[in-house]
């Protein structure tokens, strides 16, 4: 699906059909595009998409390719399916004031930025592209808000209930993979800032935009940091609890073996089938038995009771 984006009376409007000519044309938008559609937009417009191997390569310089006229940029943008999180990548292309985007699925980053762009009208592609960016920064943040008040609750379930069971060990490894996809997210942003900031033709009229961009992301990398550090934390107390409980349960284990071990030994002893055992034949050799069982049980309890071990 190809979606145009043109500004017309002072107001963007959105159309499915436009004139590659036309001045107006701002942003051309490819969502899951067919071969057919890429195929006509690269003719009509002059350009050449990224291949899907292009897009997904990690190396910085096929993240960011300018050329004399041209800059074209991959990224990777939070996809949410079956409430798990994944990254996608998305390519973008700037070329004579028009912003072209190709991608696979709809993001919340571009929904976002639909609704911002009918307050703040955008005048160019590049306006578009950076309003794009600062939407995606805006997310990161609320994300980085979530995760914060997940870790809060988690401490405190930890801290205070000492809950320790399966489910708030894959909240502690949920937490690190989201907090992992936004530092990775935020680093990907810094470095296609400082490309564009370094760019010989991306207009210098955004230079100012860009760097406040730059140090929010700044500031969105030292929370991440801070929350990885508290994500560690969380983790050693969890060990730390379970390896209490662990030790518990080994004292009482132990504490049973030291109590019936003389008991044990004392049924043994007379329960050996000799003939020549003189406590056999005593009268009341039986119930001293019993009561040398109990009383030697008894005496580890109160010595273990006096040392506060119980």
């Amino acid at each position: 699906m190809i979606t145009y984006f043109l500004v017309e009376n002072d107001k963007l409007v959105q159309k499915k059909e436009a004139n590659p000519k036309d001045h107006n044309l701002i942003w051309v938008d490819l969502i899951d595009p067919t071969e057919q559609e890429k195929a006509f937009v690269e003719k009509a417009f002059k350009i050449e998409l990224f291949t899907d191997q292009e897009s997904e390569e990690i190396e910085i310089s096929s993240r960011y390719i300018e050329e004399e006229n041209e800059i074209g940029i991959n990224m990777n943008f939070t996809y949410r399916k079956d409430d798990d999180e994944y990254l996608e990548a998305v390519s973008f292309i700037l070329k004579n004031g028009i912003l072209f985007t190709e991608r696979d699925n709809e993001y919340l980053t571009f929904r976002a930025t639909y609704r911002r762009m009918r307050i703040n009208r955008p005048f160019s592609g590049e306006h578009a592209f950076l309003m794009i960016l600062d939407t995606r920064i805006d997310a990161l943040a609320d994300n980085i808000e979530r995760v914060t008040d997940k870790i809060s609750k988690l401490t405190r379930s930890l801290v205070k209930d000492e809950i320790l069971d399966s489910e708030t060990l894959k909240e502690l490894t949920s937490m690190q993979d989201k907090s992992m996809i936004i530092r990775e997210s935020s680093m990907e942003l810094q470095r296609v800032l400082s490309s564009i900031i370094k760019s010989r033709i991306f207009p210098n009229e955004h230079q100012d935009t860009i760097r406040i961009m730059m140090k929010d992301l700044s500031s969105l990398l030292e929370h991440t940091a801070f929350n990885f550090h508290r994500l560690e934390f969380l983790q050693d107390s969890f060990q730390s609890l379970v390896d209490m409980e662990q030790n518990k349960i080994m004292k009482v284990f132990t504490i049973m073996t030291v109590i019936f071990a003389p008991p044990t030994l004392i049924a043994g002893i007379y329960g050996m089938n000799f003939q020549d055992m003189p406590e056999l034949n005593y009268e009341f050799g039986y119930p001293l038995a019993l009561l040398s069982i109990v009383l030697i049980m008894i005496a580890p309890l109160f010595y273990f009771k006096m040392k506060k071990w119980l």
